[in-house]
């Protein structure tokens, strides 16, 4: 646990600021790894991965497997996601990077070669699979009949849809020839561990990274009802092969049994850090859940009414307290009209300009969103504050929250009155962090 250095009373924005690190650091695998690493094989260990996490997974491994015992591989996480290499720690794992949210060559070409790396392996050997968020744009290998091209216009109507994640990754592993099952699939006959950081609700890890090592349960059929429903086209060969059952992925069997996956960092582990921090300050500390998902702006509003009952001593919550919560909203982009400057920001920033409208300059109520990989969408910030006095500052820089809100303009707004969270990768990812500060 952190050590705390500011009292909430005197400096609220920095007490968030510290339980957002303690929900962080409760998520590095570093700190989570060893637990779960199985004994080294007969054969070779070769260590496969994908996600924002990855390059901090391969090292966790490199630091923990006996040096005398080979080791090898090769990880893909996104761009500026590769942490410094701790001195005197020798490279066995390749680390690369590629484009998230939206694929690109890289990924693509990274996909390849992990995917080649399971040729020629034995029931001797050992493949331990690094997974966490991200994994899904990282790792990409479109089913035959797409093009790179296509799975990038998929995957961008899916990010605008409004689609929950458990919704995108049954499409992306039915339009991929590694997703889904089929890596570990192509592993055979060699063991294969998977060890894997949580960032979607409900800790599901045939979704996390659309499971690339873990049997799915969702069907073609599904993925082609997601894609009719947010209206998003596909060529007519791979609507041809959902609709046949072409393009199925493998299902859970006995087999499975035989191949363990290991959650070694959850969302709600690094909630109750940050609340065991927080009741370490005297306060009381409420986590709501780990999985809430939903339309940002409307969870933000929903937060807003629970930290206004808690102001006015009204409701579950007695004040002075924090209110946590995590999961994964979404940003249901809006269309403008031509000439409309396009907004900036992504779902924490989104969920705290629907919290700041709706608690309608409350006193005594702070928070922050954040996402714990330390990026929100595609900017460069993690998050945003919010204190009683935004709307009166925005005001006076000119800004509208409303307008801003109706352009998906989170960043915009956030960035006029400073109040951007910007850490930098964090080098894990467990999803969402939210915390409200009710004094």
């Amino acid at each position: 646990m952190l050590p705390m250095t500011t009292h909430p009373a005197s400096d609220p924005n920095a007490f968030l600021a510290a339980l957002y690190q303690a929900a962080v650091q409760r998520a590095l695998p570093l700190h989570n790894t060893a637990a779960y690493l199985p004994k080294p094989p007969k054969g070779r260990t070769v260590v496969l991965g994908a996600g924002k996490a990855g390059g901090a997974m391969a090292q966790a491994v490199e630091a923990l497997w006996p040096a005398d015992q080979p080791l090898s591989g090769l990880v893909v996480t996104r761009y500026g996601h590769t942490p410094p290499r701790p001195a005197g720690l020798a490279q066995r794992i390749e680390v690369v990077e590629a484009s998230h949210p939206v694929p690109d060559a890289a990924g693509l070409a990274a996909a390849e070669r992990i995917l080649a790396l399971t040729q020629g392996l034995t029931a001797d050997d050992l493949v331990l699979f690094l997974i966490s968020g991200g994994g899904s744009a990282l790792l990409t290998l479109p089913a035959d009949g797409l093009t790179l091209a296509d799975k990038q216009r998929i995957n961008r109507a899916l990010l605008n849809s409004g689609a929950g994640i458990g919704e995108m990754n049954c499409v992306r592993k039915h339009l991929s020839r590694i997703k889904g099952g089929r890596l570990a699939a192509a592993c055979a006959p060699a063991q294969v561990v998977t060890l894997t950081i949580s960032d979607v609700p409900g800790d599901d890890p045939s979704v996390i990274a659309s499971g690339p090592t873990v049997p799915d349960r969702t069907s073609c059929a599904d993925a082609l009802a997601i894609l009719q429903r947010y209206k998003i086209d596909v060529p007519a060969a791979i609507e041809a092969a959902l609709k046949s059952g072409a393009l199925e992925t493998p299902k859970p069997s006995a087999q499975w049994d035989k191949q363990p996956v290991h959650l070694i960092a959850t969302p709600q582990q690094s909630l109750d850090a940050a609340a065991a921090l927080a009741r370490s300050a005297g306060l009381n500390a409420y986590v709501l859940s780990d999985e809430l998902e939903g339309e940002s702006r409307e969870v933000g509003k929903v937060h807003a009414a629970l930290a206004r009952a808690a102001a006015r001593g009204l409701g579950p919550f007695q004040k002075p307290c924090v209110i946590l919560s995590g999961g994964e909203t979404t940003v249901t982009i809006r269309p403008q009209a031509p000439g409309t400057p396009k907004g900036r920001g992504g779902r924490a920033g989104e969920f705290c300009l629907g919290l700041a409208v709706a608690l309608q300059a409350q006193a005594g109520v702070w928070a922050i969103a954040a996402d714990t990989d330390g990026i929100d969408g595609i900017e460069d910030n993690a998050g945003a504050r919010v204190a009683p006095d935004t709307l009166a500052r925005a005001e006076a820089a000119g800004v509208k929250a409303a307008d801003c809100l109706d352009r998906n303009d989170a960043y915009g707004f956030f960035a006029a009155v400073s109040d951007l969270v910007v850490t930098g990768p964090t080098h894990t990812n467990v999803n969402d962090f939210r915390a409200m500060l009710v004094l």
